[in-house]
């Protein structure tokens, strides 16, 4: 790992939709009445919340939305702020804000693609395998903290990933442009 001479700007791209949304999930529920949300259990990819949903006033209802969409939102395996249940169980929260970490990390240090980042690729992803498929199977009952600090992992390398893949992506922009000039300039 090393400090980037210049931080990234594609990467800090990236990183102020991801911190805003993630501010948003925090800050929706005190944008809302004390205790007006309190059971948002439902079933992942089925908008099963509309009837509470359709209550909260905007931007809120979306970020709730969202989550009634993209997560199961079960009251047992969420966090509770201002009375409120989160737009998203605790897990998904936590990947969010990982994600968010990751890249904002990544905006001002840089890590290469080599062996250690694979390693820390598995430690960031085998521990939420590991309580994912277990609760699954029903081999015990994760709890919000263990949720939290799996999703956190998780996100966080994926943040790193991402930004990697950005980098690869701008550093062969870059050889191809340096090659385009090389060859123009051989031609002329």
């Amino acid at each position: 790992m090393q400090k980037r001479e210049k931080s990234s700007r594609l990467i800090l791209l990236f990183f102020i939709p991801f911190l805003i949304w993630i501010l948003l999930q925090f800050i929706a529920p005190f944008a809302i009445p004390a205790n007006s949300i309190d059971n948002l259990s439902g079933i992942v990819g089925i908008a099963d919340n509309e009837h509470l949903v359709n209550k909260i006033p905007g931007p809120w209802d979306a970020i709730y939305s969202s989550g009634d969409r993209l997560c199961h939102q079960q009251a047992s395996r969420s966090f509770f702020i201002n009375g409120n249940q989160m737009p998203f169980c605790s897990r998904c929260t936590a990947i969010w804000l990982g994600f968010a970490i990751g890249l904002g990390f990544m905006v001002f240090f840089k890590i290469e693609l080599n062996e250690k980042f694979l390693i820390l690729l598995i430690i960031g992803i085998v521990p939420i395998a590991i309580d994912g498929i277990g609760q699954l199977f029903g081999f015990w009952e994760s709890t919000n903290i263990i949720r939290l600090i799996t999703g956190l992992l998780a996100g966080i390398v994926c943040g790193i990933a991402i930004s990697l893949i950005i980098d690869e992506i701008i550093n062969l922009l870059k050889e191809k442009k340096i090659n385009l000039l090389k060859a123009l300039f051989r031609h002329n």
